[in-house]
């Protein structure tokens, strides 16, 4: 079982936990890691293209003009998607992107993604995060003691405090432990985790 030390923010070290084997010290499996995080963003994914048919567009309640002898090609409504400003044919129509991704898979890939965190030794765990004051500064300086940079911290307790100081601070992302995803711990180099944080993920992939 993988042990790592457990530090507070002033980046000193105060104890050591034994993570989960099977969730921080599994196979990293780079095929899950993918599925997963093309699940996330296929799903993110708004179908805002529109085009109206020609059951959309208005006008078209009587024939323009005569079947013969006009001279002219044979119309039935100005709707038609032959005429300007008819409809659209085989434009977009608000398709769909969601994909599914069995729940099993979605565990595989969260397990994957945080044993390869241990593995390239970007995991650091905190006993607490809990600020005194509301102030970036503060934060900035505690990330700066850990060593830790562009990084995503986990917490078990969002607290409105930490959300309000981390919110400028351009390449980190403090997440609540229960939207911990694949494509976030992918995205940001570090990853920092508390202890009450560390209880619940292995809670709820074990």
């Amino acid at each position: 079982m993988p042990t790592v030390d457990v530090f507070n923010l002033a980046g000193e070290k105060v104890s050591q936990v034994t993570l989960s084997e099977s969730i921080f010290g599994g196979v990293v499996k780079p095929h899950l890691l993918h599925d997963a995080v093309v699940w996330q963003l296929s799903n993110r994914r708004l179908a805002t293209a529109k085009t109206k048919t020609r059951s959309e567009i208005s006008g078209g309640g009587t024939k323009p003009w005569k079947q013969k002898g006009t001279g002219r090609a044979r119309s039935g409504t100005n709707r038609s998607p032959l005429w300007r400003k008819g409809g659209v044919t085989f434009g977009p129509n608000g398709r769909t992107y969601k994909q599914n991704l069995p729940k099993k898979v979605r565990e595989e890939a969260l397990k994957s993604a945080l044993s390869m965190k241990v593995g390239e030794t970007v995991l650091k765990v905190v006993d607490k995060i809990i600020f005194d004051q509301i102030k970036t500064k503060s934060y900035v300086k505690a990330l700066e003691k850990l060593g830790m940079n562009n990084v995503l911290v986990v917490t078990g307790t969002m607290t409105p405090q930490t959300s309000i100081i981390s919110r400028n601070h351009a390449t980190s992302k403090v997440l609540d432990v229960r939207g911990l995803n694949v494509y976030d711990i992918l995205k940001y180099k570090g990853l920092v985790l508390d202890l009450d944080a560390v209880k619940m993920i292995e809670e709820r992939l074990s």
